[in-house]
């Protein structure tokens, strides 16, 4: 057996250490044996033993190392190093050394020799060569956070206990899991919390702030600090993300405030930063990194918040442990525009770094565009670490996804069109890690399912531009090694390839969102494809995060004008899914003979595959039904019993439509437990209510429903009538009002009806509203100040309620913009979100104004809503019945034409 000598620098750290683990683990498998030596290693001496000598360093300050530079004895033909990088090289003296930039290089370079020893059975007779990854920050996410809300605490709110996340106590399935993101060369986990204060430190003054037991405690913090240890062993950097501004649940008690505070107050300022300053000192090697927008109106109170709370936190902490380096500090651009809180936070933190989300919450596109792209330049400018967020894969749950050619020219777009240079990588299923939604006993970890996720990103994000040609060798190999034979590589990676280009095309051109409102996978209503504004389209999924191309009404519009079409078409869409997912199952089909190990995973990607090819020809049979719907209404101009032939050719291609959902609903009935991992309220489309529209059995019914009715109204055009709604025939009650009490001084009360004022300021008057609001007592207030500063009205409650509150259609910034899921996942924690009567009020010269409903408990409240002026139009009683409408002319709402599905 054949020794090895293997060296290390002196003193070295946990990371050189566990990197020369590696190495030996390999040499043993490899048949040698090998011998760790004290020998004093220096130019004159590391000759004197003629066998074979693995030596390890840290070239920033390895003495050994530096000296071979020096004397030209180790060259770096490829370039120097740079940071993180490495260079491995067969030096005279039967050396190899291993250079790294850093004690990580040096593991990296540690791990790359062994896995070169492993691919040949042997040590290689001559090694030069080097790399050095292209992003700084590499890595994914894991959520301390649950698929459901526990009353009473708010989304996001869950104190870190074993019964809620039983795996963060789980040390070996940690470890097995940061061996696989140290294998990918991840340099960080991201663990994202609502507000992990709570859960990991205590405070002498605000003692009820601590929301576990004290033996829950002092497990969490050996549990936390035991974590970082191991990650930094591996050369992992842990992240904690948390919310602004949340505080936890007792301390809210006691203190009679709100969970989710809009702007700051002197007690939850001294709480917030004598918390991060806690935290600081508790866990000095954990980083943060925070999101300003959402619950707090980061847009007001933004830069106060970062620079006098969180920063003077960390600082505070900081001073405690005589650091001569502050670590950073990640600032997520969500919600919030960060540049100019950056701007005004630099001169008193100098490392902050930035995060803003790639295509949103889903994964659309290669080319981004548009005003998203400008954020993330103006980001990467300011000279920092800038991370691109691969954020919650809304419209690939619950699927597997592993297109590696698709992930590498999204990291090329992110490294050199958005200019970012750090990857935060989200999980395919991120609400219920860390198990996926596959139906087996025991149930599947995603670590595991989705290897080829976490593999492609890292590798992509190591260096993005490899050559494709030795990328499709590279995944061919490796599935290859998983299912048994070359030919099944092949094969699986082809199917890979196609079926992951078919989410990403339908979700762009016909979603209504790229968010978690959405789940893309349990289909969309005819209403949602053809009448889109009326679910609050989040414009930047076609704008920012598609190629250019139509709309499905644009298409139309284009059609009955006889124009030519420009980029991407709504047919062009379906047409190339229908092709690829095709393609993907044929391709399955190919495989299946010479699959030979891991059988029955192979069986559910091929499963997954054909659940896919449905989904898809049922959104290309349903936006076929759609394209003649919309062009049916431009052909019969307002006059809708014409043309009813144009109308009658949708009606197979919607039947066709269900045809397949049915499928799709059967299959996943034997493998999926559900399609969406966040099952709250906060799920909107297809369906309102992600826990009891959770799987495609749930969603089946009502797509029976809308084919039904739709054949019926068909039905009843081609007999010459017109249905109620159309007609405008129909029969308004109005709201019931609820009784309440005005407690701001700055405000007052007023009656609806003509030629009121909504404001106590500025002649914006009431010419006209919908019969609904007839009589209701509403609440006025300085449109001014409103506009300027922003306005906090409190009001009290006897019983449950809905509050109306009118936002103006205008995008002028002296109007308040209707907050989005988007952008806000706190929005519609009352509910409200959609309104409930569109252009509900006329103002006489100014924009019309939507009527939302929020739900509102009995008891003291304060609506605080941000900077921009809206009108207040009423209180009514809870338990009655809204029916959402559009109180436009007649002719207005029948040309939605939503009346044809209802």
């Amino acid at each position: 057996m054949q020794r090895v000598y293997l060296g290390v620098q002196p003193h070295a750290s946990s990371r050189l250490l566990h990197g020369l683990a590696l190495l030996e683990q390999e040499l043993e498998y490899a048949g040698y044996r090998s011998e760790r030596t004290d020998l004093a290693w220096s130019l004159e001496t590391y000759r004197e033993r003629p066998e074979v000598k693995i030596y390890i360093g840290n070239r920033e300050d390895c003495t050994f190392l530096r000296t071979l530079e020096e004397r030209e004895v180790l060259i770096y033909h490829s370039g120097t190093p740079g940071k993180e990088g490495f260079y491995l090289a067969s030096l005279p003296g039967n050396l190899i050394v291993v250079s790294g930039a850093g004690d990580t290089g040096a593991l990296y370079g540690a791990q790359e020799l062994a896995r070169l020893i492993r691919k040949a059975g042997r040590i290689p007779e001559l090694i030069a060569w080097g790399e050095t990854p292209e992003f700084m920050l590499r890595g994914p996410v894991l959520g301390l956070q649950k698929t459901t809300v526990e009353p009473p605490r708010r989304t996001y709110e869950y104190p870190i206990t074993p019964d809620r996340f039983p795996w963060f106590y789980d040390k070996p399935m940690w470890l097995e899991y940061l061996d696989m993101l140290c294998a990918q060369r991840s340099n960080v986990v991201y663990i994202w919390t609502g507000h992990p204060f709570a859960s990991l430190v205590k405070l002498r003054e605000y003692p009820e702030a601590l929301e576990v037991t004290e033996e829950q405690y002092r497990q969490n913090v050996e549990t936390f600090r035991w974590l970082a240890s191991e990650a930094d062993k591996r050369g992992i950097w842990v992240v904690l993300n948390f919310y602004n501004i949340h505080i936890p649940l007792p301390f809210a008690e006691k203190h009679g405030l709100e969970l989710h505070q809009p702007k700051p107050m002197p007690i939850t300022a001294d709480y917030t930063r004598k918390s991060i300053a806690e935290f600081v000192r508790s866990f000095p090697n954990v980083g943060i990194m925070l999101c300003l927008g959402e619950a707090l109106h980061g847009s007001l109170y933004g830069a106060e918040w970062f620079t006098e709370t969180i920063i003077a936190g960390v600082k505070e902490g900081l001073a405690d442990l005589n650091v001569k380096e502050y670590p950073p500090i990640i600032l997520r651009a969500h919600a919030v525009k960060a540049e100019p809180i950056i701007e005004k936070a630099l001169p008193l933190y100098p490392i902050l770094y930035t995060e803003a989300k790639y295509n949103g919450e889903s994964l659309t596109t290669w080319t981004p565009r548009g005003g998203w792209v400008k954020t993330h330049n103006n980001l990467s400018s300011m000279q920092s670490v800038h991370i691109v967020n691969v954020h919650i894969l809304a419209n690939l749950e619950p699927f597997r996804y592993g297109a590696p050619s698709f992930i590498q020219k999204c990291m090329q777009a992110a490294r050199h069109r958005q200019q970012a240079n750090g990857l935060h990588l989200y999980p395919l299923f991120y609400w219920d890690w860390p198990y996926s939604a596959d139906k087996t006993e025991p149930r599947l970890k995603q670590k595991d399912r989705d290897w080829i996720w976490y593999a492609a990103w890292a590798r992509y994000a190591w260096n993005p531009d490899r050559n494709p040609e030795a990328e499709r060798h590279y995944w061919t190999e490796e599935l290859a090694e998983r299912f048994g034979s070359r030919a099944s590589g092949e094969a699986l990676l082809e199917a890979y390839e196609a079926f992951g280009e078919c989410a990403p095309r339908l979700l762009r051109r016909f979603g209504i969102t790229e968010g978690n409102r959405q789940t893309l996978s349990l289909g969309m209503t005819m209403s949602q494809l053809t009448n889109p504004d009326r679910y609050s389209p989040y414009k930047a999924l076609w704008e920012d995060h598609a190629p250019q191309g139509e709309r499905l009404e644009e298409y139309a519009e284009r059609e009955a004008r006889g124009e030519a079409h420009i980029g991407e078409t709504p047919l062009d869409v379906v047409e190339s899914a229908e092709r690829f997912a095709g393609m993907a199952a044929q391709a399955i089909e190919r495989a299946r003979p010479h699959v030979s190990r891991n059988a029955e995973e192979f069986e559910r990607i091929a499963s997954d595959v054909e659940a896919i090819r449905y989904l898809v020809h049922f959104y290309g049979a349903k936006v076929r039904a759609a394209v003649r719907v919309l062009r049916y209404k431009h052909a019969a101009g307002g006059n809708y019993l014409e043309r009813v032939d144009i109308l009658e050719e949708a009606v197979p291609y919607l039947r066709e439509s269900l045809d397949w959902y049915r499928k799709l609903a059967g299959l996943t009935a034997e493998t999926y437990l559900y399609a969406n991992s966040m099952q709250t309220a906060h799920r909107k489309i297809p369906f309102p209510d992600g826990q009891k529209y959770k799987h495609w059995s749930d969603c089946l019914p009502l797509y029976e429903e809308e084919c039904r009715r739709f054949a019926e109204r068909v039905d009843e055009l081609k007999a010459g009538r017109l249905p109620l709604r159309a007609a405008g025939e129909e029969v308004i009650e109005p709201y019931r009002p609820a009784a309440f009490t005005l407690l701001s001084p700055n405000a007052e009360t007023y009656t609806v009806q003509k030629d009121s004022c909504l404001f106590t300021d500025g002649e914006v008057f009431i010419q006209s509203y919908a019969e609904e609001l007839e009589g209701l007592t509403g609440i006025r207030f300085s449109r001014e100040e409103a506009a300027s500063r922003g306005v906090a009205v409190e009001f009290e409650l006897t019983e449950p309620a809905r509050v109306l509150v009118g936002y103006f259609n205008s995008a002028e910034p002296q109007w308040l913009r209707v907050p989005t899921l988007d952008e806000n996942t706190h929005a519609d924690d009352r509910g409200g979100l959609s309104p409930v009567l569109r252009k509900g009020i006329k103002a006489a010269f100014y924009p019309s104004v939507n009527v939302h409903a929020f739900l509102y408990e009995p008891g003291r409240h304060v609506l605080n809503l941000g900077r921009g002026a809206y009108a207040i139009v009423g209180v009514i009683q809870a338990d009655q019945k809204t029916v959402a409408r559009d109180v436009s002319p007649l002719s207005e709402r029948a040309c939605s034409l939503d009346w044809l599905y209802g």
